[in-house]
């Protein structure tokens, strides 16, 4: 490449950093480039809601208009602002590696409130103009209050500054990119497993003239090949769905450990409960046509689920049961006692750490009105453990909610992290071992069990077209006196869970998070 490029780009702080990237990553490779700045319509018309401008080009349509007349020699985008098909000419010859997708809420400090889920204080306002967060941030905090929120990141930090909102919402990828200081905010990350963000978020798109092979063979230098195959599933979701950037559609997917895993999360409107489905595969081929067709309108989905714990109905699961009138039996089939009043409180001072297994070890542990040093840190299984912690005020310093459905993978990161230090683990009596195996020689385990379960007895059978269990024990006092059907789907949290099912020949689902939300995701993937 013997000639100079010029690169167009929007002018916003954020725009000018993703340009001067790719410029300097142009640099590396021998080619050298200038910037040519380009106003567009969605810049300069601030007054309208971002979901009447996005997807219809006014991020990007002055910019391709230069492209085309060949003023310029590529256009960087924000992947997740670009239409999915490309106008006549043009392609996207290069991305980026992705930066983090996940989303954060960056909260003012006295809109603060720990008890609750995102630490947003109850009826908090909230600032974004994005319907796929609004559909996925009132499912987990329905008494949120949602407003419009425009300009660039800037002004939008201005504003919650200004105090217009109590917290806004933004991508981290962008907040990373021009290292902003947001020190005196609150700031909660949310992974992309939880608040499922747009397709092809976190990249970069460098897009040019169809007619350019030199240009296209040159940046092939820079393009990830890795990242292109797994937004090429996000992106044809989208496609197929025939879904702008404002509809209240999330698709994230990832390759982990030689596997692909997608979650796709897809509302009606932006006040829609919405419906999420996780997929594992072993190639991206066809992960999309599987995803498009989970939420066709005339697919069956169960007419009854048996779950065997108590439910909440204003819990995640039984909102998305509700939503498509799937009955629910729900009954927790052990008895759950304490066996120790008190605890020392000179164990409780020489743990640096304490892993909570369950939802039953945090409530019985904190039933004994232990008096825990601000210095020890918790570490939870996953998102369901995390939510009840919050309630004793406190926050997770680990969670496996992001490290998939094995325990044991979750016991050796969380090893790798406390080795050498003492960690002290309240459990049930007769509870299998998984975090305590994986604790390295050098740490100190204070291992208590401080309740303990006795299964019912005579336990009645359910009818339900899916059974759920969420523990070994449930599994043993369910199966004492009954079958299952033939048709009847079985779920369960976790492998232990899972082993007795599967030592009596049967088949079953695991959910990628032992919580509800993965709960919600398994049934509506079943086919029934």
């Amino acid at each position: 490449m013997n000639r100079k490029l010029i690169i167009g780009t929007r002018g916003s702080k954020l725009a000018l950093w993703q340009a001067y990237f790719v410029k300097d990553r142009l640099a590396e490779i021998g080619v050298e480039a200038e910037l040519k700045i380009i106003k567009t319509q969605g810049d300069i018309i601030q007054h309208l809601r971002l979901d009447k401008l996005e997807g219809k080009g006014f991020f990007t349509k002055e910019l391709e208009e230069e492209l085309l007349s060949s003023k310029i020699d590529l256009a960087v985008h924000s992947h997740k602002d670009l239409p999915t098909i490309n106008p006549p000419g043009l392609i996207i010859a290069a991305v980026s590696e992705r930066e983090d997708p996940s989303e954060v809420i960056i909260i003012h400090k006295d809109c603060v409130d720990l008890t609750k889920r995102l630490s947003l204080k109850h009826n908090a306002t909230v600032g974004t103009s994005s319907n796929r967060r609004k559909a996925q941030l009132l499912s987990l905090r329905p008494d949120l209050e949602f407003t419009d929120l425009r300009g660039n990141l800037q002004t939008r930090i201005q504003k919650l500054r200004d105090e217009k909102y109590d917290a806004i919402v933004l991508a981290k990828a962008g907040v990373t990119r021009i290292d902003m200081d947001l020190s005196d905010f609150h700031i909660v990350e949310i992974a992309p497993v939880e608040v499922i963000p747009a397709p092809a978020q976190g990249v970069l798109a460098i897009q040019i003239r169809e007619t350019d092979k030199d240009l296209f063979d040159t940046l092939q230098k820079l393009n990830n090949a890795a990242v292109a195959k797994t937004i090429a599933v996000e992106r044809k979701v989208l496609n197929m769905f025939d879904a702008g950037c404002h509809a209240p559609l999330g698709c994230y997917c990832r390759e982990k450990d030689g596997k692909f895993e997608a979650w796709t999360s897809i509302a009606d409107t932006n006040e829609d409960f919405p419906d999420r489905y996780y997929l594992q595969s072993e190639t991206t081929e066809g992960m999309a046509e599987k995803i498009f067709a989970k939420y066709q309108k005339d697919r069956k989905l169960p007419s009854s689920v048996f779950i065997s714990r108590d439910l909440d109905e204003h819990s995640y699961l039984a909102k998305s049961l509700k939503k498509h009138n799937i009955a629910i039996d729900d009954r927790s089939l052990i008895k759950v006692y304490p066996i120790i009043n008190t605890l020392d409180s000179f164990i409780l001072k020489r743990a640096d750490w304490i892993f909570f297994n369950s939802k039953n070890a945090i409530e019985h542990f904190f039933n004994l009105k232990p008096l825990l040093l601000k210095k020890t840190k918790i570490g939870v299984l996953g998102r369901g453990s995390e939510t009840i912690l919050r309630k004793y005020g406190r926050i997770a310093d680990f969670s496996g909610d992001d490290l998939g459905i094995s325990t044991e993978e979750i016991a050796k990161e969380f090893a790798k992290l406390v080795d050498g230090q003492t960690v002290f683990i309240p459990r049930a009596k007769d509870s299998l071992m998984s975090i305590q195996n994986a604790l390295t020689a050098a740490t100190t385990v204070i291992d208590m069990p401080i309740y303990e379960t006795v299964v019912e007895d005579n336990v009645s059978a359910s009818s339900a077209d899916v059974l759920i269990f969420t523990s070994p024990s449930n599994v043993e006092a369910y199966f004492k006196e009954n079958l299952a059907e033939p048709n009847q789907k079985i779920i369960c949290i976790g492998y232990s869970t899972a082993k007795p099912i599967e030592a009596m020949g049967l088949s079953y689902v695991l959910p990628f998070s032992p919580d509800e939300m993965g709960l919600a995701e398994a049934v509506f993937g079943l086919d029934i």
